[in-house]
């Protein structure tokens, strides 16, 4: 749920893009050019303006795998370390990148170098000061050792010619960078001498709102204000992430005030939800997608006869039902239909018949399927009993096996499974949406999917500077890996959370992005 990351990050990005024309050539210029913004920090802010009070409690439905920003792949950790870390750009409101902790950018005429500069006065949690010496080890971390080291495959250099100017030099045009070094804080910029002393994942030193306390696995993360922070904020003592899988115990315990903010809730308690004067609903459509992958270096599922018969067998619409109710929308190509890069292709559709034809003339008979899903997301749970259900009427057996996310996580790793049901979250960029997932040398490619077709349109699309020129190969890409069943898509859900009345200056956003910066309690 990639991550997003998938969750799996889920482990976990596309409306970069749709700000500029049809037809028009990528924008990548400095945004900040026409309309610069006032981003310094004013010392003298009013005293009542900058108080800080009280501590968010926040239920959050499972434990982070670690508090690693580059190696982790959970959207659980990517909640907590969102308030702690920041990147060099970050999704506006509307996702499209703004500056953050680098000021402004800009660009050479062939879009090959791309020099940042960064805030001046900005701090980590230990009182270092940020440096470009900093960003540059952050990413070259990522690039040899992180979770998305995929992300920066366009770079070939980075250089610090001074402590506030960061210069990378690409080898192809790259009309996504931005997306991609900014779109989520898997690419977080941490300090150089922690990253060479190698405690990022027991202490974890940002520049964000939020410092870091402790960590109790199975228990809690407590974060404190940061009263260096660069940005507006923050509003509170600090925050306690809870961990609380059951989503009907996190809304009541939101419903009698012992948590503040919950990060999902039970689709099936939405209209009641939505007449509840003591909650708040944060409901928005979102980029997210969840899926069926099958395991394409296991027999029968290195057939794509075979993993298409599947797909045939598979009623999204029900699937969709079953898992969110009416807060989702059944979708078999991944990207939503409120995205500029959405693509309407629906091959499927369920067609028993042909699911039992395709079995036949692929001589499989009698399969069982061990298919892989955690409790910590529980719509994995339903969809996978819909999807034993369905799979039964073409004589497939589906074993169930339900793990805590860590234990998912590893499995999928380490490629110990049939099949899984899961989810990617934070999606902003088509290329979030397949390349790192279906193309040969993709990073989160644990299906193990191979399509030589298939690599050289999404190749192809990732330098493309012609926004309708891109969308028509990510649209060719898209028909081929639907059609070859890499992944079985199933629906883009709303995004849905909640809390308190008395907690203020906080949005649902469709990346997922868990923000507190601003927010108050009371």
């Amino acid at each position: 749920m990639r991550w997003r990351y998938p969750f799996a990050l889920l482990a976990v990005l596309a409306l970069f893009a749709t700000a500029c024309d049809e037809g028009d050539p990528v924008d990548v210029d400095d945004p900040t050019t026409d309309d610069p913004v006032d981003d310094t920090v004013d010392e003298d802010v009013d005293d009542d303006e900058a108080a800080v009070g009280g501590t968010l409690v926040a239920a959050i439905g499972g434990d982070p795998d670690q508090l690693d920003p580059h190696t982790t792949t959970s959207s659980f950790a990517f909640t907590v370390l969102e308030n702690v870390y920041d990147t060099l750009v970050q999704p506006g409101d509307d996702l499209t990148p703004e500056p953050a902790l680098a000021e402004s950018w800009e660009t050479s005429d062939d879009l090959l170098t791309w020099t940042f500069t960064l805030r001046d006065g900005v701090t980590f949690h230990d009182g270092s000061p940020l440096t470009a010496a900093d960003v540059v080890a952050s990413f070259e971390r990522i690039a040899e050792e992180g979770a998305n080291a995929f992300r920066l495959g366009a770079i070939d250099a980075y250089d610090a010619p001074d402590d506030l100017t960061v210069v990378m030099e690409l080898n192809r045009p790259a009309p996504n960078l931005l997306d991609q070094i900014g779109a989520f804080k898997g690419m977080a910029i941490a300090p150089a001498a922690a990253i060479e002393a190698g405690t990022l994942g027991d202490e974890p030193i940002g520049t964000g709102a939020f410092a870091f306390v402790s960590f109790s696995p199975g228990d809690n993360v407590v974060l404190e204000a940061n009263p260096d922070y660069w940005g507006d904020g923050p509003f509170l003592d600090g925050i306690d992430f809870r961990v609380i899988p059951d989503e009907s115990v996190k809304v009541t315990n939101l419903e009698t005030g012992e948590v503040d903010w919950i990060d999902s809730v039970p689709p099936q308690q939405l209209d009641q939800l939505e007449g509840d004067d003591a909650i708040v609903l944060g409901r928005v459509a979102g980029n997210d997608y969840w899926y069926l992958s099958l395991n394409n270096d296991r027999e029968p599922f290195d057939d794509p006869e075979v993993r298409r018969a599947i797909a045939f067998a598979l009623d999204i619409d029900t699937i969709t039902e079953a898992a969110k109710f009416d807060a989702a929308t059944p979708n078999e190509t991944a990207i939503p239909d409120t995205s500029f890069w959405y693509f309407d292709y629906a091959p499927f559709g369920q067609d028993v018949g042909e699911a039992q034809r395709l079995l036949d003339e692929a001589g499989v008979s009698d399969l069982t399927i061990d298919l892989m899903v955690t409790n910590e997301f529980p719509e994995t749970v339903t969809s996978a009993q819909v999807i034993s259900s369905q799979l039964a009427e073409v004589g497939i057996d589906v074993e169930i096996r339900t793990e805590d996310f860590s234990t998912w996580l590893a499995d999928q790793g380490e490629g110990e499974f049939d099949a899984f049901a899961l989810g990617w979250l934070g999606n902003i960029d088509p290329d979030d949406f397949y390349y790192a997932q279906h193309h040969s040398t993709g990073g989160f490619n644990f299906q193990g999917f191979a399509d030589d077709e298939v690599d050289e349109l999404l190749d192809a699309a990732r330098v493309e500077t012609d926004q309708d020129a891109r969308k028509e190969l990510y649209d060719q890409a898209a028909a081929r890996i639907v059609d070859l069943a890499s992944y079985i898509y199933f629906y883009n859900p709303e995004i849905l959370e909640a809390w308190s009345p008395e907690v203020t200056g906080y949005e649902t956003r469709p990346d997922v992005a868990t923000r507190f910066a601003t927010t108050r309690l009371g």
